[in-house]
């Protein structure tokens, strides 16, 4: 052999890569030749037997899924393709598994053979994931939640309220929008159920207005639900405060709600902001800044889109079983039930719609009980069990007060004849109120022809009214959903012209007669919160369909980025609902409270005495809540009738013997009220013989009975 074989075959033997057939060494006999491909044959062999396992075990998976799914398609669905992914899963795991145990035996057999034990590959293997501490953990959760998009709509939702309510926020403790009467009576309100729950929740109905009569709290709606608000701070100033607060929240709910019902059922996310913003600032609610409990509208959409996401169901993919959540629906229950407890003036069609849902359902499920095993599932159907009894329980105890003032009070009982005077035409519902900044001016001549323009101007907006005809030829919502929207859209609004369409007869009258509670209802045109609702879900559904295919026009694009005005464009029809939501509301200064109200006791009289000036008086008893025959509320109870005409001739001998007889204690008369009433010049009279003593107190004159 000469120097140059020794070298080469020196070479070779120290190489670490395995020598070929080629490259055989000379000291290598033909039987080791034949050992070493044997050794190959096996390896071989062995992974073909592996690689037969793993198709094996893969079409045991695909067999399995496949019986599944025929199971699922048989049985419950949701159940089945559980089992299914569950039954890959573990497959795969056992098949990974049976991979990782022969890699390491392979791994094994190289070293002990005295190959190389050092793996290559593992230079190309992730970086194990870093052990994160406890404060950046916390770091980590509240930045994701802070970017999540239920928090960044909440957040947009409460911005756009304080921009489109002010300047509400700018004296919250002076003034109030709109007016000082209806805002007054209802911050009263709310100040009224804290105290009483907090002192003594058994006089909840028997308020401190209203001496002596009984359930005096359920005169109008209550707003109940914001009793939890009442209990912080006293006096009138925080009762503006918490006023002002609350309207603008109002505001803030009604968008959020609009935008998660729209969202849940299935449209994008301008187009779920275009109907939260059509839905809480449509200006016809701008006539309405003054009635909170109309405005306090946020849980009803939102409880909608509660029940849909807890029933796992949405307008555009339809009934998706896997998606059930008992606790979305039970939640969604009591968001109802809270919605309901702020006043039955718009809750109650609010109760009878869910009434309507629950008995469809109902029937959906008898009719579909022997081909779909447990539609719904035992925990949904508890949560709607329990949800629904916890919501009927609520509206019960509600309206226990209201049929006992039914029944003590028949003059609180409303008429055809009220409906009628409160029934709008058909021009009412392009009429916009004289709060519209943008239509408020040019509207004041259709204003003019209305007999009772503050509950009959219902423009919803006219770029909600072109974005929801577009939804009905252009939409991602199929067309059969798009026909049931628009039927909503023309009952609601037949139903919001109460006797004014074709007398009622077919329409708003059988309600009136028929459904209990509902004629309490006098004001049919507030009908208009449903249609609005309705028309901003199509206009949802138009504008998710517009953004889609700028998206597929972005996709064409060289880079696929859509341009500045292509971001643009897709903003534009929120833009426009929201520029047509401005206002010019309104927001005069409350009437200060006079000093006498801090210390004079009850029970008392105010005078001079009348619906709209009884209810800053109201609002001055929030110090020490004073029982007290004044009072406001959407009917006059006979008894005070009859004190405001006792009184005219106060003090004289009859009216004081009225009063006394009544209860009460002190008569309070307010000098720079007295003018231009029947009690003006009241001071002048005398009091001699009459057995009362005078007292002046700052700018009124307190009469001690």
């Amino acid at each position: 052999m000469t120097t140059e074989q020794s070298d080469a075959a020196g070479g070779r033997a120290g190489s670490p890569s395995r020598p070929t057939a080629g490259d055989t060494p000379p000291d290598v006999t033909p039987d080791d030749r034949a050992g070493t491909d044997n050794s190959g044959t096996d390896s071989g062999m062995t992974d073909s037997r592996a690689e037969a396992g793993k198709a094996e075990i893969a079409s045991a998976g695909t067999d399995r899924k496949a019986r599944t799914d025929s199971k699922a398609e048989t049985g419950d669905q949701a159940e089945a393709g559980d089992q299914a992914e569950a039954g890959d899963e573990a497959e795969a795991g056992r098949a990974g598994t049976g991979d990782k145990a022969k890699a390491g035996d392979e791994a094994e057999s190289g070293e002990k053979d005295g190959e190389d034990a050092g793996d290559p590959w593992t230079a190309f293997g992730p970086a194990p994931e870093p052990v994160l501490t406890r404060p950046r953990r916390a770091v980590r959760a509240v930045g994701r939640f802070l970017v999540h998009e239920w928090t960044l709509a909440a957040v947009g939702s409460l911005a756009l309220a304080v921009l489109m309510t002010w300047p509400t926020l700018r004296y919250p403790r002076y003034t109030l929008p709109q007016d000082y009467w209806d805002p007054s009576l209802q911050s009263w309100q709310v100040a009224w159920s804290g105290h009483t729950l907090l002192t003594d929740p058994g006089q909840l109905w028997s308020s401190n207005t209203f001496f002596p009569e009984p359930w005096s709290f359920a005169f109008s709606d209550t707003l109940l639900g914001y009793a939890p608000a009442g209990m912080i701070g006293v006096g009138p100033e925080d009762a503006l405060l918490r006023y002002n607060i609350l309207f603008v929240l109002a505001h803030a709910l009604a968008t959020f709600g609009a935008y998660a019902l729209a969202r849940q059922l299935g449209a994008g996310r301008i187009g779920g902001a275009v109907a939260g913003a059509s839905y809480a600032y449509a200006p016809w609610l701008l006539a309405q800044a003054g009635h909170l409990h109309i405005l306090s509208n946020g849980g009803i959409p939102l409880a909608l889109a509660m029940l849909a996401r807890g029933h796992g169901w949405s307008l555009r993919h339809g009934y998706r079983p896997r998606r059930r959540h008992a606790g979305w629906a039970f939640a969604g229950w009591l968001v109802a039930a809270w919605q309901l407890s702020l006043g039955f003036g718009i809750g109650l069609p609010f109760a009878y719609l869910l009434a309507g849902v629950a008995l469809v359902s109902a029937v959906v499920w008898f009719v579909r009980r022997r081909r779909v095993k447990r539609p719904f599932g035992r925990r949904l159907f508890l949560a709607d069990l329990l949800g629904g009894l916890v919501f009927a329980a609520v509206g019960a105890a509600l309206a226990v007060p209201y049929f006992k003032v039914a029944e003590l009070h028949p003059n609180a009982a409303r008429t055809l004849g009220d409906i009628q005077l409160y029934s709008p035409p058909a021009s009412g519902f392009f009429t916009a109120p004289a709060e519209s900044r943008i239509w408020g001016e040019l509207h004041e001549g259709a204003r003019a022809a209305l007999p009772w323009h503050p509950e009959m101007t219902l423009l919803p907006g006219f770029v909600l009214y072109a974005l929801a005809a577009g939804g009905l030829f252009f939409s991602v919502w199929r067309v059969r959903h798009r026909l049931f929207l628009l039927a909503g859209v023309l009952v609601t609004m037949a139903l919001a012209m109460g006797t004014r369409f074709l007398g009622g007869r077919f329409t708003y009258v059988p309600l009136f007669e028929h459904l209990p509670g509902w004629n309490g209802l006098r004001t049919p045109g507030r009908m208009m919160l449903w249609a609005t609702l309705l028309l901003g879900l199509l206009a949802a559904g138009a504008v998710t369909a517009f953004c889609a295919r700028v998206r597929e026009l972005a996709a064409e694009r060289v880079p696929p980025w859509p341009g500045p005005w292509l971001r643009l464009a897709t903003l534009v029809p929120l833009l426009l609902v929201v520029v047509e939501g401005l206002n010019v509301t309104p927001h005069p200064v409350v009437p200060r409270q006079p000093a006498v109200m801090r210390t004079v006791d009850g029970p008392m009289l105010v005078l001079p005495s009348s619906q709209n000036l009884d209810q800053p008086v109201m609002l001055w008893s929030t110090d020490r809540f004073q029982r007290m025959v004044n009072g406001g509320s959407g009917f006059t109870p006979e008894s005070q009738a009859q004190a405001r005409e006792f009184t005219v001739s106060f003090p004289d001998f009859a009216s004081v013997d009225y009063l006394r007889r009544r209860g009460v204690k002190n008569v309070v008369v307010l000098r720079d009220r007295l003018g231009g009433t029947p009690w003006e010049g009241m001071l002048d009279r005398p009091v001699d013989g009459l057995g009362v003593t005078r007292e002046e107190v700052g700018d009124a004159v307190v009469y001690r009975l």
